[in-house]
């Protein structure tokens, strides 16, 4: 087994290194959020101009996602092969392609197919953010640096679903998507030119002996199938209330446009707000007393998003969201700290998380679509509480099982 040595502390806080690393994968959170979640809030213009149903409309999302998943497996043990900044380039810079086209699609069925495609490229950033950033950062700085990087991807969430509404409602939903593409463009940029060159990452061996046996280490340690498990339901939940909520924005009970629906998405600041803080505090207190605290105040704010107040609506969703990314920033990246103890390739545990992460958004956000279309948003909180509480079960099984010294 081939660990890597450290023959530097990694970066800490304050040094121009950790700075250049925040920004850089602060960005390309930003650029990964827009470019996946950017079609979520056109859900009901491409259900009209596509003539599809609202179930439908959300395969523009579920494919992506569950291409995403599928490609995570394959991409973590190829970074630990050939390198992180690589594939973080590569996938970033592809992905912006990719999604300039389906602004251009002609038809449903190529739309489709050009989000599934965006899947595949965008998969090579999440699949090694949160190992560069153990390899790279001081230890102490780790869980505040992987909850920045999960900020990034909530400002990304935001920033996607909140341009798309404005620039429909103006010019269409392809300008939308083709302004997505722009701002992630920007965000590969930045990135390439500001993100440090790996010091201390060690090329895993290849050969397929070594790579079954971390598989079947990263799928027989309790703590990691819990983390996989509380990513999967965790997203799934998450994703399923913002599948249906543009819906029940835009419909008979407040009839919203597209733009003033968006509008909504501003809580996902809650999210990097969350996270961040979540990071420090997991830092301070340790990830397994943070954890549960989060799906406690996710489930919280799933229940007050039931008033027909759209204040009180819009104040629920955003509690929601921070409890989310509370415990999605802890999970995340708890993984690749636990697999790096019990010897376990951490990019493909980190692929391993990712990949039920982004499978419960598949599958779960999808259920979400049709939830709402037998029971409106009633069915969707039953749905997306069932979720969370199981979430929030695992979390709370991680807290009694013993840790691994590093």
């Amino acid at each position: 087994m081939t660990l890597s040595t450290r023959t530097e502390p990694g970066h800490r806080p304050g040094t121009t290194g950790y700075r250049r690393v925040v920004l850089s994968l602060f960005a390309a959170g930003v650029a990964t959020f827009t470019l996946i979640y950017g079609s979520q809030s056109l859900f009901p213009a491409l259900a009209a101009d596509f003539e599809v149903s609202a179930a439908d409309s959300t395969l523009s999302l579920s494919l992506t996602t569950g291409a995403l998943a599928l490609t995570l497996l394959l991409a973590g043990p190829l970074s630990d092969r050939i390198g992180r900044t690589r594939l973080i380039h590569a996938s970033l810079l592809t992905s912006v392609v990719v999604a300039g086209a389906s602004a251009v699609a002609p038809t449903w069925p190529t739309f489709l197919g050009l989000r599934l495609v965006l899947g595949v490229t965008i998969a090579g950033l999440p699949a090694v953010a949160t190992a560069y950033l153990r390899e790279e950062l001081h230890r102490g700085a780790q869980a505040r640096a992987a909850g920045l990087y999960i900020g990034g991807n909530a400002i990304g969430g935001m920033t996607g679903r909140l341009a798309t509404g404005p620039v429909a409602d103006l010019w269409g939903w392809r300008w939308a998507l083709g302004a997505v593409a722009a701002l992630a463009l920007v965000c590969a940029v930045v990135v390439w030119f500001a993100l440090p060159a790996s010091r201390h990452f060690v090329p895993r061996p290849p050969g397929r002996r070594h790579a079954l046996a971390m598989t079947r280490r990263a799928l027989t340690d309790p703590v990691l199938l819990a983390l996989y498990g509380i990513g999967m339901l965790g997203c799934g939940a998450f994703v399923a209330v913002f599948n249906a909520l543009g819906f029940r924005l835009t419909g008979p009970a407040f009839g919203l446009s597209l733009g003033a629906a968006s509008l909504v998405f501003l809580v996902c600041a809650c999210g990097s707000f969350g996270s961040a803080v979540a990071g420090r505090l997991a830092d301070r207190f340790g990830r397994r007393a943070v954890a549960p605290a989060g799906a406690a105040l996710a489930l919280a704010g799933l229940a007050v998003t039931l008033s027909g107040d759209l204040v009180v609506v819009v104040a629920g969703i955003a509690i929601m969201t921070a409890g989310f990314f509370v415990v999605h920033g802890v999970a995340s990246g708890w993984v690749p700290v636990r697999a790096h103890a019990g010897g376990v390739a951490a990019g493909q545990a980190a692929s391993l998380y990712l990949f039920a992460y982004y499978l419960g958004s598949s599958l779960f956000g999808t259920a979400g679509g049709h939830a709402w279309s037998y029971a409106g948003w009633p069915g969707v909180v039953v749905l997306s509480a069932l979720l969370f509480g199981g979430a929030g079960a695992l979390s709370l099984l991680v807290r009694r099982t013993p840790a691994l010294a590093t």
